[in-house]
């Protein structure tokens, strides 16, 4: 599909992974609908940093994922989708796990049923690489079992069978995008990379940290947001789960190393309890699998391997060191 002149909404504009895919769409020259979460601040969350002539080119729906009549309203006159709107945190869903169904499950059946009932050209859902859980095997291809090991991944099982669901059932033009762990500018400090820059960047040299153990797949944003344009842009990836990840495993602790050291920094672990999941809870090995991105989407990840992971570990820390940047977190707290 050749996305220009089409009308592309991205719900979830406002967060991490949404805000650097609408700058990107409108670089590129595209029509872009940004559907972002209504708040009487009339914030539009990370979008209120992006440059004025981004601002200016953009259409901005506030709205909630989880009205179905906001989520028809926002979705009229747009050819193409990409859903990224979510709760995402693992630590919350414990806390509060029925808002992760009714923001996930039902918001993902508030777009795809939309989609059905004004003939969207296609809808782009947003998974996870946690709806696997701890590999089984490696490295981990689309085929592998799916496992709610947290209220969160469970919700984003829930949240891609329903939108599969409406492939099969409806033969709506749902293409799922399966992302590793995204790293990048502008991340939340509930994730691990952010949390080890933010307290090193602010001084401390004793870092509280949880499990060092547990292995990840990072992916640059940049890397991410190639992906689901790529994705889009393909016809062939509709009714297809696609893994978006570098296909370099990682351990927490050996990250955690690679950032003290592009930051010039000599730390020491302390760990946190509260930061520890429940054992049976952890996912303890990712490692992706990307070569059917390769060969259904031609997308592979420029920002790979451990060299790749090095530099985009370099941008993010510039990012992060910036002072206007490092005020908005808050790094002598835990952020669940």
């Amino acid at each position: 599909m050749n996305l220009s002149n089409k009308k592309i909404l991205v719900t979830g504009a406002d967060g991490f992974i949404g805000s650097h895919l609408v700058e990107e769409l409108v670089r590129r020259g595209h029509d872009v609908r940004a559907f972002v979460l209504y708040n009487s601040f009339n914030s539009w969350g990370w979008l209120d940093c992006a440059e004025p002539e981004i601002l200016k080119s953009l259409d901005v729906f506030s709205g909630d994922i989880r009205d179905p009549h906001g989520v028809k309203q926002a979705m009229k006159g747009c050819d193409v989708v990409l859903h990224l709107a979510a709760l995402i945190a693992i630590p919350y869903s414990y806390h509060s796990p029925d808002t992760y169904v009714d923001t996930n499950v039902k918001g993902t059946l508030n777009v795809v049923q939309a989609a059905r009932e004004l003939g969207v050209q296609k809808v782009v859902h947003t998974s996870t690489s946690e709806v696997y859980g701890t590999a089984r095997f490696v490295p981990i291809t689309e085929e592998h079992p799916l496992q709610g090991q947290s209220p969160y991944s469970a919700s984003k099982i829930g949240a891609d069978q329903m939108a599969m669901s409406f492939y099969s059932s409806f033969n709506t033009p749902v293409s799922i995008a399966r992302p590793f762990n995204t790293y990048g500018p502008r991340q939340s400090a509930r994730a691990i990379i952010p949390t080890v820059i933010t307290q090193i960047a602010n001084g401390q040299r004793s870092l509280k940290l949880g499990a060092l153990h547990p292995t990840r797949d990072f992916n640059y944003v940049k890397d991410t947001v190639r992906g689901f344009i790529s994705v889009a842009e393909s016809d062939h990836s509709v009714g297809e789960v696609i893994n978006l990840g570098s296909n370099y495993e990682v351990s927490i602790g050996d990250t955690v190393e690679m950032i003290a050291e592009v930051m010039d920094a000599t730390v020491e672990i302390v760990t946190d309890q509260i930061r520890l999941r429940p054992d049976k809870s952890e996912v303890e090995r990712l490692w992706a699998e990307n070569s059917k991105a390769k060969a259904l989407i031609g997308w592979s990840p420029e920002f790979a391997g451990k060299e790749g992971l090095r530099k985009g570990l370099a941008e993010t820390v510039a990012w992060f060191r910036r002072p206007e940047n490092l005020k908005a977190y808050k790094a002598n707290i835990y952020n669940i």
